[in-house]
């Protein structure tokens, strides 16, 4: 996954899988990454 963005949706390069967002969640770095929101997306406030 890009940390320079904000994503609600990401397409899986790998198994081609849409990942959505769990229910709470504001992205999908918030359900899938595995730090919640990289320090990119937490400056520019879509997880705020």
């Amino acid at each position: 996954m890009p940390i320079d963005a904000c994503l609600f949706f990401y397409e899986c390069n790998g198994c081609k899988v849409l990942l959505r967002p769990h229910h709470g969640d504001c992205c999908v770095f918030c359900s899938f990454g595995t730090v919640k929101c990289p320090p990119v997306q937490a400056q520019s406030g879509c997880c705020g």
